[in-house]
């Protein structure tokens, strides 16, 4: 063979640079964080052979999404897109039919979802459809309105009135201002359609609001009876308390038992055992405390036995599922700056002995059940969204049963997270998370974030934002320390617990504990710090403007609580404000939260560019906060951005706001930390 030696020389320098291309590592950014597919488990069928789980896209540029619903052999990995004549809602699976609702009916499928045939059609408005393991009844919530609040409610001649009228509290929750209209749940009987509201006229919510879902409401194994979660509370008693129960309705005699009265917080997530000899639930045992220890309760139904199988244990569930054999229980839990996969023997129902399966740089952020001989999980870490995973219980193996988003994340450069150790200044032992940009050189100097972790006590590990991504931070050329300061779980009860009613204490001592760790490597900037977090982390943020001592160059606050007082005036949920700031502060004698650790009280000592965020439908840390902060900013002559988004809650949730939220945030620090 011969070949023009010049032409070959032409062609040298384009494909090396196609080979380049096909082996370059690209950048995380914004618009590549939208594009990923957001994995859910669904369910494992009661055979184990099969997973269900959707994968949700969103189109940014349209901030369309479509979900796809797909089915895999767990054996051979073989998956199949979910559909139904009714659409892409698969609704539940019992061990011989499957069930999908769509448009207001419900259909059943006996062959495994290739036909489908019409059973009932009386499902207008309904949410949260649970068809009994026999297959005669169907349970559902719906809206009733209940009080009348709405102007065209109470004068039907102005039916152009927006006037909202409220004579007690909880008027508005979350991102929703209160309609009069709760949601309650009906049972049907399929064959002759008649309809019974299991709560007549009652002005309680099942699911509880503004989070609960179908896990709220559970059907006994033999058909008999629902198990549904409520909060039997009113007005300014429901805005102050946490005490949901477990309520058993029975459907032949109709009658309604509460069967954990005795408890007075959090009853929630209620499962029976396959056999249906006992029922399982998530239990929080302090009234108001909504950061509570989450123990795992079980009842012997015949006996109503009740064993706190987690009492002993110096850690808090997430969530769980039982085992087929039903000697087992399998959970989820915070576990030193992760979240890993436990066990747990019920035994002859005494405290049973938790085991650790998985260990490991991820989260086990969801248990969704057991097939065959292998426990199905999602999990994430700090540079990989959600996918779903087989577990091998005994010695914590791992296989990947999606991979949603392999083809992005090939194409993407990876950060290092490492665990880092920390001597906080009262001689206790913090980790910290610290995250590397992806060509990290220990040689060259980083500007370096620390971030401030909201809840105040929810857990800061492995977990994978679309909003505060840390991989996205690194990316852009940022170290990020993220610290499990102290409220944060996975340490043990009495860490967990050091953050109530100390807000602004040692908590913001383990950020500077943190910071100040971080700044003695030669590959940190020190003249180039930043501090950032929302919701507590927002507070964090505001608190550390006024005691930092000239150690950041900038700050980032989203919706953040700045003057506590008057966040006490107006957010909702006030067991959260009476547990964690000891009280309303007009209380005598008056919290230590208010005068020692209020952001607002020391505004005069802030001196450091802030750019301040706000959702105009935050209504948890409603909308004076962040005009507070950003007035007083400006009026201290601190250079200073508001970033407002009238259609965001708490969260961020429409992509192109998202986006835009991340241009801004990278943009001021761009700005202010050069």
């Amino acid at each position: 063979m011969t070949y023009d030696l010049r032409l070959n020389l032409k062609l040298l320098p384009i494909l090396i640079f196609l080979s380049a291309a096909v082996y370059a590592q690209d950048r995380m950014t914004p618009e590549l964080l939208w594009s990923l597919h957001r994995v859910a488990g669904d369910g494992v069928s009661r055979d184990g052979k099969y997973l269900y789980y959707s994968a949700k896209v969103v189109d940014w540029k349209t901030e369309k999404s479509i979900t796809h619903q797909y089915r895999v052999n767990i054996l051979d990995g073989t998956k199949k897109e979910w559909t139904t004549n009714a659409g892409k809602t698969n609704l539940q699976r019992h061990e011989k039919a499957w069930y999908s609702n769509f448009e207001n009916i419900l259909y059943e499928s006996t062959d495994n979802g290739e036909t489908w045939k019409q059973i009932y059609t009386g499902l207008q408005d309904a949410d949260n459809v649970w068809v009994s393991p026999n297959g005669e009844y169907v349970a559902y919530s719906k809206d009733v309105a209940v009080v009348p609040n709405l102007g065209t409610d109470i004068y039907p001649d102005l039916p152009n009135t927006t006037a909202k009228v409220y004579t007690d509290l909880d008027y508005r929750h979350w991102d929703t201002w209160e309609d009069g209209k709760y949601s309650h749940i009906f049972i049907a009987n399929i064959k002759d359609s008649s309809v019974k509201d299991l709560m007549e006229s009652e002005p309680y919510d099942c699911p509880q609001k503004p989070f609960g879902g179908a896990e709220d409401l559970t059907w006994s194994p033999d058909s008999k009876g629902l198990i549904y979660v409520c909060k039997k509370k009113y007005g300014k008693d429901y805005a102050q308390s946490t005490n949901t129960d477990l309520y058993y309705y029975d459907v032949a005699t109709g009658k309604t038992d509460n069967w954990t009265e005795s408890n007075m917080g959090y009853d929630v997530n209620p499962v029976f055992s396959r056999d249906g000899k006992y029922i399982a639930w998530l239990e929080m045992g302090r009234e108001g405390y909504e950061a509570d220890k989450n123990d795992l309760v079980i009842m012997d139904v015949k006996s109503k036995k009740k064993t706190n199988l987690t009492a002993k244990w110096d850690g808090t569930v997430e969530g769980f599922v039982w085992g087929n054999s039903d000697g087992k229980i399998y959970f989820n839990a915070p576990f030193e700056g992760t979240e890993q996969l436990f066990s747990l023997k019920v035994g002859d129902m005494g405290q049973g002995a938790v085991d650790i399966i998985t260990k490991g740089k991820w989260d086990i952020n969801g248990v969704i059940g057991q097939a065959g001989d292998e426990i199905i999980v999602s999990r994430c870490d700090m540079n990989h969204a959600s996918e779903i995973f087989a577990v091998k219980p005994k010695y914590g193996d791992m296989r990947a049963l999606t991979h949603e988003n392999d083809a992005i994340y090939q194409n993407v450069s990876m950060s290092q997270t490492t665990l880092r150790a920390i001597t906080t200044i009262d001689g206790s032992v913090m980790h910290a998370w610290v995250i590397y940009p992806p060509d990290f050189d220990p040689a060259k100097k980083y500007p370096t974030l620390l971030y401030c972790q909201g809840g105040p006590q929810s857990a800061l590990s492995q977990f994978y934002s679309i909003r505060w991504n840390f991989q996205l931070m690194a990316a852009k050329g940022y170290i990020v320390i993220a610290p499990n300061r102290r409220g944060m779980p996975g340490w043990g009860v009495k860490w967990n617990e050091e953050i109530s009613k100390d807000w602004g204490g040692l908590p913001m001592q383990d950020y500077l504990s943190a910071i100040d760790d971080i700044s003695k490597e030669s590959y940190v900037d020190k003249n180039r710090l930043g501090c950032v977090g929302a919701s507590y982390g927002g507070y964090s943020v505001y608190m550390l403007a006024g005691m930092h001592n000239n150690r950041f160059k900038t700050f980032i606050a989203h919706d953040g609580l700045f003057d506590l007082k008057s966040w006490y005036g107006t957010t909702e949920e006030l067991w959260f404000a009476n547990w964690d700031l000891g009280g309303a502060y007009w209380k005598q004698p008056t919290p230590m939260s208010y005068e020692k650790y209020n952001p607002s009280n020391f505004v005069n000592k802030w001196n450091t560019p802030i750019m301040i965020v706000q959702g105009g439908q935050d209504y948890r840390v409603p909308i004076e906060q962040g005009l507070e902060a950003f007035q007083a900013a400006r009026l201290h002559n601190v250079k200073a951005k508001l970033l407002y988004l009238p259609n965001e809650n708490h969260w961020v949730l429409h992509p192109q706001n998202g986006i835009a939220w991340q241009r801004e945030f990278f943009s001021w620090l761009d700005e202010t930390l050069k």
